[in-house]
């Protein structure tokens, strides 16, 4: 499972996902300190945490549980932000992978809203289904989190409802405590579907 759960570069017209490595630090420092608003459900690092942040996801990618991408804007070659596969889980026959989670995703506050999220998900879920094969892509957020459910729903994945205590809570003055999650899901049934209304929307952004 750790070898094969590795991701290539995934490459679109707004946005770059570079698997995540160390000279993306300062870059990641630099966006993690614009306008941090947006960030109250969200690990996010702060300028000064951002080597631990990093050192932190590949200790994890080493041990084959998450892809950590750097998301990189394509027309500016800064790093605005990150994101991951993690989670895998294999098919009962142990032979590749049935189903993934996407998450741990942050922008910077310049780089929300120009379309840089709806194309790093169809990235995303597209190489999960298409060169992968999983049979379902999860994506979860914090209950209380408006703005990030609107925004998974908003890139085609459906609500299945919500975990209870499920995972802990990023929210400042709840260390140790633990969050309620609402889960959404697509599944290869759906992808092709999906897919069509992804292009459709990066079609609109890029036409202004």
């Amino acid at each position: 499972m750790g070898v094969m759960f590795r991701g290539p570069v995934l490459e679109g017209e707004r946005v770059r996902l570079e698997p995540l490595a160390h000279r993306h630090t300062a870059g990641l420092a630099a966006a993690a300190e614009e306008d941090r608003s947006s960030y109250g459900f969200t690990w996010v690092p702060t300028a000064d945490g951002a080597a631990a942040y990093v050192d932190t996801q590949l200790a994890r990618a080493a041990a084959g549980v998450v892809v950590p991408y750097a998301q990189v804007e394509r027309a500016s070659g800064r790093v605005v932000g990150s994101t991951s596969y993690w989670d895998p889980r294999p098919w009962p026959s142990g032979d590749g992978l049935c189903a993934v989670e996407v998450g741990s995703t942050w922008l910077a506050a310049s780089a929300q809203g120009t379309g840089v999220n709806t194309e790093a998900k169809y990235l995303l879920f597209r190489h999960a289904f298409e060169t992968w094969g999983v049979a379902r892509v999860d994506l979860k957020t914090d209950a209380r989190n408006a703005r990030s459910r609107a925004a998974i729903e908003a890139v085609g994945a459906r609500f299945e409802g919500v975990l209870r205590n499920w995972s802990r809570s990023w929210v400042p003055g709840e260390d140790g405590l633990l969050r309620d999650s609402a889960v959404f899901s697509i599944v290869a049934e759906e992808w092709p579907r999906c897919r069509e209304a992804l292009e459709r929307r990066l079609a609109r952004i890029a036409a202004g």
